[in-house]
């Protein structure tokens, strides 16, 4: 048989040592009694000696008939305690007979440590054990889970019956044993002698076992032998027969073993049918759930939970709502069982009206119930209920599990509740549910999505045995996070030890993207090439929106071209455009799209709206907002809005742009009014740009960027005193701007630049030569850059929403790469004037082109110019 018959090296030595021997009852504290006096004590100690007494003379006289006749009162405790107190080792007059029955009455109470005080006084005193009391201790073990002891019984056997073989076999596959035990069943094969053959006990056994490690090799070969003992017309065996074809994906051979049944029960019929649902053919077990209905057998709980589970997956509403109307005909309605997949089933239809309706009718409700309410609130959007029906879970004192845990944090995440799900955090811990890998895993996701990254950090790296969701998960939070260079750090890490699903490569693209690590990316885009992922799902996209804002538009159309052009791809490429101000390439891209039949939707309007808007081209801007509810039948959106009042406003028309929000058909977002803020910086409107920033604080207080437009717009007007009560106001909100940093790729290799940096390696090479562009620029007639500014308060201005990091970047790029070589920036704040021309006249000297992606726009500097036309740095203002 090509089942080995492998055992783990457990050792028989007869001197087999055993802590639990040592756990022997403490008599003097299982036979405590409150004294409420000294002389009761005494009378009592007298009185205990003396039953004693009188049980010891009735031991010693008759030791096999006392303690035959307490197994059969129960009284185990009594009887453990006379041989305690009486012998040291098992006396020779004691039968085998009666250590069966103790041994037996041990197992059936599920006492362990008196079932290993009684098997430590028998391997004392006996070598070889019989087939009965060997059996009788290898059935106690196993039954206790004690499989140590029970492989060493098992060992110390003269003889092994099939009884012996199929406890052990059973006890390794229900303690998660698999392998083990059909290594086991391969021994017995070969060396469990005459008369040791399967039965019906043994092959459901094996067969589950197959089943479980989705071993079909093993479990074909094992249906061999049921054909060979003679069992194939046995119910049992069948039964697991077709329980392991369905666990290893094999339908066919389970419905051949199904329909070759003579007679089939219950088991049979929801062992198939289930089999069906778990493979993803509900129809089929759908239509085999009707059979059964035919067949005049009654479909019992587990069949009706397959079966609503089946109306979920299958996405039928009509359908579960008539298995809803059969099953309460059939009164199985209040089982808690069947309403828990019914509020499942309603939750994933999104009638959670009716998923309630069956919550509020289950008369017991268990932490299933809670949870499947929780996570269907959490699915359909509405955490605000889940939220409150986990603490209506609490005040009935149902204790959450791992999964209530995971929907209740990912409700808190969504509604931005840190301090409820730090309490999660804490009940966690006490109850050890933060072992729960999915707990973990939860939790990163939450903190990260309430800006608490270093705690997810910190949840992330107490995670013992991490897995792809877990890396996945921090690498994404660091993303979010603004903290892409630590992401591709993580990356590399993970890459040592497990290999990236499509998630996380598509997270590792978005933050390749952010800080233009370009040959990351393109490495991430050579591995899904060689593993076949290059055109699977959302890959694709990631690649093409990866190059696009890396600036590489090239490369960019190349991946567009072999891919399938989607809406969100057509989509991708409009946005590159509009970031660059190219508004007649997007319009023209716009109907190409309309050409290759791929219908716009709101986000290609949003693109075509900000293109337009950069480019000054407000009548082509305007017609499309105007044909998109007409021509496309698209109604607009608050973000559609928000770029008209953009492209309204910087082609000077601002008053209008008021008058625009004033007649929109919804209520203007803080967005909407920052646009029109930002058209009054430009166009220095105080009177507008104060009754827009009334508006935006009146609902977001927090954001930092209005701070920043409303400060330039006092500055560029010399309202100094306005911005310093306006300053003064971000300090006491807590409000801060992150410092200025810069990335430049280099050889592969992303290096970050943070204002004001003085620690690395090559920075006096980079003052150096900073300061020799400084001295050319001055020779040439222009004005130092850090000397140009009207006054210190412009000059603090632009070192905060500037930050300066990107002249580093150009420096090191031109210190460590070949002349000629493009140089590439990413940054993470606005570009100022200053570091606008410095960048300019760097291009022109060096004859170099430089590209600059900071928050909003692309610069790409040639030759002394840049292609925003100078009109894309911060500070902008008309004079």
């Amino acid at each position: 048989m090509a089942i080995s018959a492998k055992i783990p090296p457990i050792s028989l030595n007869s001197h087999h040592p055993n802590s639990q021997f040592s756990k022997l009852p403490n008599l003097e504290t299982q036979n405590s009694v409150l004294i409420p006096s000294r002389n009761n004590q005494l009378s009592l100690r007298k009185s205990h000696q003396n039953s004693l007494l009188n049980s010891s003379s009735s031991f010693i006289a008759d030791p096999n008939s006392y303690l035959t006749q307490l197994c059969i009162q129960n009284e185990l405790k009594q009887a453990i305690n006379l041989l305690t107190s009486v012998v040291k080792e098992l006396p020779a007059d004691i039968e085998e007979e009666t250590l069966v029955s103790l041994v037996r009455l041990c197992e059936f109470k599920r006492a362990s440590n008196e079932g290993s005080f009684i098997y430590s006084l028998v391997s004392n005193s006996i070598t070889h054990l019989s087939l009965k009391l060997g059996n009788a201790l290898l059935s106690m073990f196993v039954r206790l889970g004690n499989l140590s002891n029970a492989w060493y019984v098992f060992g110390k056997m003269e003889e092994r019956d099939l009884f012996s073989w199929n406890v052990l076999i059973g006890g390794y596959a229900k303690n998660g044993f698999l392998e083990e035990s059909i290594e086991l069943y391969g021994r017995m094969l070969w060396l469990g002698g005459v008369g040791v053959r399967p039965d019906v006990y043994t092959f459901p056994c094996v067969l589950r076992a197959c089943g479980g490690l989705n071993n079909w090799i093993w479990g074909r070969e094992i249906h061999g032998h049921v054909l060979r003992f003679g069992f194939e017309s046995d119910i049992d065996v069948v039964n697991s027969l077709i329980t392991m074809y369905v666990k290893c994906g094999d339908l066919w051979s389970a419905r051949m073993a199904f329909d070759r049944m003579n007679r089939r029960d219950k088991i049979s019929w929801n062992a198939m049918i289930a089999g069906y649902f778990e493979n993803g053919e509900c129809l089929e077990g759908l239509r085999l759930f009707f059979s059964m209905r035919e067949c005049c057998f009654h479909p019992d709980l587990m069949t009706m939970t397959s079966v609503i589970s089946a109306c979920e997956e299958f996405g039928d509403e009509r359908l579960g709502e008539a298995v809803h109307g059969y099953v309460a005909k059939m009164e199985y309605g209040a089982e808690g069982s069947v309403g828990n997949s019914l509020i499942q089933m309603y939750s994933s239809f999104g009638q959670l009206g009716e998923a309630e309706k069956v919550f509020t009718r289950i008369e017991y409700k268990d932490v299933v119930s809670w949870t499947s309410m929780i996570s269907g609130y959490d699915i359909s959007g509405l955490s605000n209920k889940a939220v409150e029906t986990y603490k209506m879970m609490e005040l009935e004192g149902v204790v959450p599990d791992e999964i209530t845990i995971a929907g209740v944090l990912s409700a808190c995440a969504s509604l931005d509740f840190l301090d409820i799900g730090v309490e999660i955090h804490e009940l966690a811990k006490k109850t050890g549910l933060i072992g729960h890998l999915m707990v973990a895993n939860v939790l990163i996701d939450f903190y990260s999505k309430c800006k608490c990254i270093d705690k997810a950090l910190e949840v992330f790296h107490q995670i013992p045995d991490k897995n792809v969701v877990s890396w996945t998960t921090i690498i994404l939070g660091l993303r979010t996070n603004n903290r892409s260079f630590e992401a591709l750090i993580y990356f590399r890490q993970m890459k040592a030890s497990l290999d990236p699903n499509d998630v996380t490569l598509i997270s590792v693209l978005s933050a390749c993207a952010r800080i233009g690590a370009l040959m990351c990316g393109k490495e991430i885009h050579a591995h899904v090439l060689r593993t076949g992922l290059a055109f699977d799902g959302f890959l694709p996209n990631a690649l093409l929106d990866m190059y696009v804002r890396c600036g590489r538009m090239g490369p960019a159309r190349n991946q567009f071209k072999t891919m399938e052009q989607d809406a969100a791809s057509w989509n991708i490429l409009l946005t590159g455009h509009a970031q660059r101000g190219e508004g007649a390439l997007a319009m023209e891209l716009f109907h190409q799209m309309i050409r290759s039949r791929v219908r716009p939707d709101e986000i290609t309007f949003v693109a075509l709206l900000c293109a337009c808007s950069r480019s000054g081209m407000l009548v082509e801007g305007m017609q499309c907002f105007n044909s998109m509810e007409i021509v496309y039948s698209i109604a607009p959106n608050l973000k559609h809005y928000a770029c008209v009042v953009d492209l309204l406003g910087r082609a000077g028309k601002v008053d209008e742009a008021y008058e625009f929000i004033k007649k929109m058909p919804m209520k203007p977002d803080p967005a909407i009014w920052g646009a029109l803020l930002n058209a009054c910086r430009i166009h220095r409107q105080i009177e507008l740009g104060e009754i827009a920033a009334k508006n935006i604080f009146g609902m977001d207080n927090r954001s930092v960027g209005y701070y920043i437009l409303l400060c330039d717009l006092y500055s560029d007007s010399g309202k100094w005193e306005e911005v310093a009560k306006l300053r003064k106001t971000m300090r006491e909100g807590g409000l801060t701007i992150d410092p200025g940093c810069s990335w430049v790729e280099v050889k592969g290799k992303v290096h970050a630049f943070l204002s004001g940096d003085s620690f690395h390696p090559q920075i006096r090479e980079i003052e150096a030569i900073l300061e020799g562009v400084y001295e050319k620029m001055k020779a040439e007639g222009g004005s130092d850059p850090n000397t140009s500014f009207r006054n210190e308060v412009e000059a603090s201005k632009a070192e905060v929403f500037c930050g300066h990091s990107e002249r580093m970047a150009v420096a090191f790029g031109l210190i460590n790469t070949a002349p000629g070589t493009p140089i590439w920036i990413t940054k993470n704040l606005y570009m100022c004037e200053s570091c606008h021309n410095t960048v300019k006249f760097i291009s022109k000297v060096v004859r170099r082109e430089i590209s600059v992606r900071d928050t909003e726009h692309f610069h790409h500097f040639k030759d002394g110019s840049c292609s925003c036309g100078d009109e894309g740095y911060w500070g902008l203002s008309s004079d």
